[in-house]
């Protein structure tokens, strides 16, 4: 059995047609989704990107003992346990996996980096510039650099990793995909602001709404592009003896709760916006970036020959996904591994589900300085967020009074109600099981002691 996990990152679960979308064109992920489990309750543990791929790696909730940091080498990793008897492999364009000695490489016999995703930012080369043709962009040229692999290795046990930014911004796909959703379509690239649309001068509810069109342009791109992936695969004979999993860290907003248009917010509200790529990074702090569903409700596929399609509707989180290859691979799982592998509850979709799942930024306090968003280093206003969700609440937990928030998914699954008041023991019934979730993997007593209290 060989294993291909893709990941696309910030990537909508409610943007694919499998999941309900009715307006975004997804068939690739859709036909896959057909001969899949696709889990419907499926959480992101630590956020944003790096902090993702941390849990991808470990199966551990690594927001209890790491930030946006590198890997610790005695860490024990899935690409590690999977080298001695599988050919490891991985193909990224999401740029940090090496960038300041992260060590995301480790455990890979074959690491492939298709370079220049920063270079809008300032950061080398900025390869735009030369493009001509859809196959110069980067989720392209990630997937036929991984076809290219698989070609060479196809015979062979492998696990494969493919790692592609899109549809994270710029979003800058070929416009023909962006005029599926924005007819006429100029070319204007929109870069989001992460704070209040409102607080933008010059930004318009219509300026949103382009920049939403552009990302669901790089959403049809990436799946046209995974299509490409599955069909070569299918055509060297892989589909009897390979399992597909296909996920995302989290997603993004686009005006809603207030108008939050960005992952991560600076703070407080201003009337004017720092824009993020600028040098005043003195001038731009974290300040609260709750974690609504828009963020932390992921898509997940798995195809495993063998395994019957199907729904499981039950709360699964991204820690669970490291230990669900190493079963379906029949790899012994370490001890140290904290997730649970999702290989049962894809043959018995009756299987029950975690009772909560914990989604957060890396713990932090007030004042402390962190790594953010694209890894540079900046203060934290407030006390990082954390969202429990249940099979039917979710709490948006905030350390500052008034500003913990409380959802009834079933009945308001957009989170337009904060309910906290009138559901007050529903609230702590939920923080309680933060505090139990604290103690129960050792966060340093600096960061779980604020957390301790409720303060509604």
């Amino acid at each position: 059995m060989n294993v291909v996990w893709i990941t696309a990152d910030t990537f909508r679960r409610d943007h694919v047609g499998c999941y309900g979308n009715q307006t975004i064109h997804t068939p690739s992920l859709d036909a896959l989704a057909d001969k899949s489990v696709r889990f419907a309750r499926h959480y992101a543990a630590n956020f944003p990107t790096m902090p993702a791929r941390a849990d991808f790696y470990t199966g551990r909730w690594t927001a209890c003992f790491m930030g946006w940091e590198p890997m610790p080498r005695g860490q024990v990793t899935l690409p590690q346990i999977l080298m001695a008897d599988f050919h490891t492999a991985a193909v990224v364009d999401t740029p940090f996996f090496v960038r300041h000695n992260m060590n995301y490489d480790l455990g890979f016999r074959s690491f492939t980096e298709v370079p220049g995703q920063l270079g809008f930012m300032g950061y080398g080369r900025d390869t735009r510039r030369s493009w001509r043709f859809e196959p110069d962009r980067f989720a392209p040229r990630t997937f036929t650099r991984a076809m290219e692999w698989l070609e060479q290795h196809h015979k062979e046990d492998f696990f494969l990793y493919i790692d592609t930014w899109d549809p994270h911004e710029p979003w800058d796909a070929p416009s023909y995909y962006t005029e599926l959703y924005w007819p006429g379509y100029d070319g204007e690239i929109i870069d989001p602001p992460y704070t209040h649309w409102q607080d933008v001068p010059g930004f318009t509810e219509e300026t949103v709404r382009k920049a939403h069109a552009s990302y669901c342009g790089e959403i049809t791109m990436v799946d046209t592009w995974v299509g490409y992936f599955l069909r070569h695969a299918e055509n060297m004979g892989l589909m009897d003896k390979t399992a597909i999993i296909f996920t995302t860290d989290h997603g993004f907003y686009f005006g809603e709760h207030g108008g939050l248009f960005g992952k991560a917010f600076t703070g407080p509200k201003t009337t004017t916006a720092v824009p993020r790529f600028l040098d005043a990074e003195e001038n731009w702090v974290w300040g609260r970036s709750p974690l609504f569903e828009e963020t932390v409700a992921c898509p997940l596929l798995i195809y495993a020959p063998g395994v019957k399609p199907g729904v499981y509707k039950g709360l699964t989180s991204a820690v669970d996904l490291m230990p669900t290859v190493l079963d379906i691979l029949g790899q012994e799982i370490p001890d140290v591994v904290e997730g649970q592998s999702l290989l049962p509850m894809m043959k018995d979709t009756n299987l029950k589900g975690r009772e909560f799942v914990i989604s957060t930024q890396p713990f932090s306090k007030p004042g402390q300085i962190t790594r953010q968003v694209d890894g540079r280093e900046r203060k934290m206003m407030v006390g990082s967020s954390t969202t429990i969700t249940t099979d039917e609440w979710s709490l948006l937990y905030s350390t500052e009074p008034g500003e913990s928030w409380l959802y009834h998914l079933p009945s308001d699954p957009k989170q337009e109600k904060n309910v906290a008041n009138q559901h007050p023991e529903v609230a702590r019934e939920l923080h309680q099981l933060l505090v139990k979730f604290m103690h129960d993997y050792n966060l340093p007593s600096e960061l779980r002691d604020p957390r301790l209290e409720l303060r509604l």
